[in-house]
């Protein structure tokens, strides 16, 4: 034991972290009698969960089976199998798949956690044999945060980019009702403004609203069901190192409130914290460069790798350490993370550019991917696509968001900050202008403005297929004939925007097996030792398969951990 290390009481499973892979397995640990502590390092429980759009993706789930879809395990495998390629590790995804759909229906029956089918939503990759055009997503139902009492305040509060009008909570299904400008969507906005405004009672207590959406409702309802087992999750705690026991993992030293603590797990340890992304040695050390933390879109101080390497000093394998779950993103000054560009991209107008002012990529396509094309092609064209720049005109300004900026039907640029010109958004009267102003080829970008105009006049994006797919035309603007994806850029004045090589996460970490066991580099479970989410390998490779990739795997192997504890106890 450390010196001045004051021991505390043994608990069976120990989980570091508290997002909802964490507490999913801490959930269903405790509902399998076994005790359980988690531990949070920040001042906030949720992790990057609480600031995610919450989703899941579940093949074969009932949600969708009640709906009449069809699906099936098959056919989900055959497409992982695709998606994964020789990255897939068939025991995992077959694990995966067969878990996943008990797992959420387990939740629906025994904690506040409640999803409805996003059955409109496609899968990332619709080319791929075994793709679905929407079913297989799981969306976070609102849920009432008032049931939390005082925990509310300790909450990790949701990225603005997640909430209408910075302030209101709406589900992803509201979202893309309101972003493709279907029917109905201006009705939409105003019931969910007047639902917040009228609700005079709760906010006398502040502007945050009542009811959380995405991810923060997930990392809500699942807080609450661990309070409801009186599960203690203590925040504040700051993970440094394993012990063992005749090789064996039996617990940990942890700082907590500035002192030192021996904790003892009977059973095992499971981490569920995050990866390494806000660690710059470590994305230096594995990450294709250039590579800066200030891209990521997870919360600052956190996710810094200690779980990783705590597994690399037992000797744990690790795998897809070059890798993470790439999303460009903007940095808005004042904000204390950059925000991830998911849907803009698809919105028709808008075009993204290297500084030689030509289109490498097809803007729609899924986040992952899209930074990926920013790499590849900065190491193609000789370092111009890092930073990469989406271009618009006025008529794009006027009707649809990118970013921070909202739609300037609702706000104009008279209202936006004075100190965002220049910095977050550039502005000029021409394109040759705005140009200048960013430092791409002025030529180049009007060469490839005149190419896409006609490409949106024919409805056929002949160098990259955007809008050509059922994927790129989710987030497409319904009303835009005879491609949703594509609208002349030729109305002044112009806007740039940079766009970095961010992240949500790093990909890489422990390799574990199909039970969540972390491996040691010959192949073996090291005992007593578990690992989940972004602290381990993903199950999906280097590939995306659809929205909820991330964190359908994290609490499905939250959950085939706490039962494979239990049954070995």
């Amino acid at each position: 034991m450390t010196a001045n290390a004051q021991p505390v009481s043994c608990y069976d499973v120990i989980v570091v972290g508290s997002g909802a892979g964490a507490m999913t397995s801490a959930l269903f640990a405790a509902d399998q009698g076994l005790s359980v502590l988690v531990i949070e390092k920040s001042d906030k429980f949720g992790g990057t969960s609480a600031i995610s759009g919450g989703g899941i993706w579940i093949p074969n789930n009932h949600y969708f089976a009640a709906k009449g879809g069809r699906d099936s395990f098959e056919l989900a495998l055959q497409y992982l199998k695709a998606a994964t390629a020789e990255h897939g590790d068939e025991k995992r995804l077959r694990a995966y798949l067969e878990h996943a759909p008990h797992m959420i229906q387990a939740l629906e029956h025994n904690s506040h956690v409640r999803y409805t089918v996003a059955e409109k939503y496609p899968d990332y990759y619709p080319e791929l044999p075994g793709a679905l055009a929407g079913g297989r997503t799981l969306d976070p139902q609102l849920f009432d945060t008032s049931v939390l009492g005082d925990e509310l305040d300790n909450l990790r509060k949701p990225s603005p980019s997640t909430l209408l009008m910075g302030r209101v909570a709406w589900t992803a299904r509201h979202a893309h009702k309101v972003m493709s400008r279907s029917l109905g969507w201006r009705l939409l906005i105003v019931g969910l403004l007047l639902r917040y405004k009228l609700d005079f009672k709760w906010r006398r207590k502040g502007r945050r609203d009542r009811r959380a959406a995405l991810g923060s409702a997930l990392v809500a309802a699942l807080r609450r069901s661990l309070m409801d087992r009186n599960i203690p999750l203590w925040l504040n705690t700051d993970f440094e190192i394993l012990r063992t026991e005749n090789g064996r993992v039996s617990g940990m030293q942890v700082r907590r409130a500035g002192q030192v603590l021996e904790l003892q797990a009977r059973r095992a340890v499971v981490f569920g914290s995050g990866g390494f992304e806000q660690n710059q040695a470590l994305r230096e050390q594995y990450l294709p460069q250039p590579t800066l933390r200030a891209w990521s879109a997870t919360p600052p101080g956190n996710n810094t790798g200690a779980a990783l390497q705590a597994g690399l000093a037992l000797g744990a394998a690790t795998a897809l350490m070059d890798w993470a779950w790439w999303a460009p993103t903007i940095a808005v000054p004042g904000e204390e993370k950059p925000r991830g560009v998911f849907a803009e991209r698809a919105f028709p107008g808008a075009i993204v550019v290297n500084s030689l002012g030509r289109r490498f990529v097809n803007e729609a396509a899924p986040y992952l991917e899209f930074v990926d094309a920013m790499y590849r092609d900065h190491h193609r064209s000789g370092g111009k696509s890092i930073p990469a720049w989406v271009i618009f005109d006025g008529h794009f300004r006027f009707n649809y968001a990118m970013g921070p900026l909202m739609p300037a039907q609702v706000m104009p640029d008279s209202r936006l900050r004075k100190e965002w010109l220049g910095t977050l958004y550039f502005k000029a009267d021409s394109l040759a202008a705005l140009a200048g102003q960013i430092g791409v080829d002025a030529a180049g970008l009007a060469q490839t403005a005149e190419r896409m105009n006609g490409f949106a006049q024919r409805g056929v994006d002949l160098d990259f297929g955007r809008g050509g797919n059922v994927f790129d035309r989710y987030y497409g603007d319904s009303n835009v004939k005879p491609n949703p994806c594509l609208a002349p850029l030729s109305k002044g004045p112009f806007y740039a925007m940079r766009l970095d090589a961010g992240d949500i996460g790093t990909k890489g970490g422990l390799l574990t097996n199909e039970h969540a066991q972390v491996l040691s580099q010959d192949g073996v479970a090291i005992p007593g030792l578990y690992a989940i989410g972004n602290c381990s390998a993903s199950v999906m490779g280097t590939s995306y398969p659809g929205a909820g990739g991330t964190l359908g795997p994290a609490m499905t192997f939250g959950y085939i951990a706490a039962r494979h504890i239990a049954a070995n106890a």
